[in-house]
Formats: C-alpha cells, sequence, structure tokens
C-alpha cells in the first residue's frame, strides 16, 4: 500500500493549484482547446497552456487533434468526481464553522 500512496501523492500535487482546479472544472463539462480556456478562465495563454502541461504530464488530462486545435479532456471520468466530492467536503465544513459561529454568538449574547 505504501507504493500506492506514493503514486496518489505525485498524481495529486498538480491538484494543489486552484487555476488546475478550474481547469479540470471546465474540462469535466465537455472537451476544450487552450484558446477557450483561455477565455473561459480569463488567463493568458501561456499561463494556460503551463497548467495543461502539468495536468498532461501527470496523466489527469488527454489530448487529441481536431484540425490546426488540440483539443484537452479529462483523462478519467473520476477525476472530476474525486474534485466534485472534495468541493462538497469544504462546503459541509464551511457550514458546520458557520453554525458553530452562529451558536457561539447566540451564547455570547446572552
Amino acid at each position: 500500500m505504501k507504493d500506492l500512496f506514493k503514486i496518489q501523492a505525485e498524481i495529486s500535487k498538480p491538484l494543489a493549484s486552484a487555476r488546475r482546479l478550474e481547469i479540470i472544472y471546465a474540462l469535466g463539462q465537455r472537451e476544450r482547446s487552450v484558446a477557450e480556456l483561455t477565455t473561459i478562465l480569463d488567463l493568458p495563454k501561456p499561463n494556460v497552456s503551463q497548467h495543461l502541461a502539468a495536468l498532461r504530464a501527470s496523466g489527469l488530462v488527454t489530448t487529441r487533434r481536431s484540425g490546426v486545435s488540440i483539443l484537452y479532456s479529462i483523462a478519467n471520468l473520476k477525476i472530476n468526481q474525486a474534485c466534485e466530492l472534495m468541493r462538497e467536503v469544504m462546503i459541509e465544513q464551511f457550514e458546520d464553522n458557520r453554525r458553530l459561529m452562529n451558536e457561539l454568538g447566540k451564547r455570547g449574547k446572552k
């Protein structure tokens, strides 16, 4: 199992970037070109290309040529599901913290 955890850690490294997570989210909807991602994310093309290269090197995204364009897509739909699950966990934690803060606020007013 230790080797499996090492591989998981390596694959997870590119996911430690908010921009890359945005790219994964955008690609989860459908395959896209660098130009489309540049517009959607409002980032310069070199920046998007750099992030895509890191995601591709880690095997998280794949490419295919369509005419003169290179289209990027998620390599495995479970990647998107894992990212979505993590967002759900964060939302639940934020909601729990908000409830706790509200409860503490009510106690402080007594």
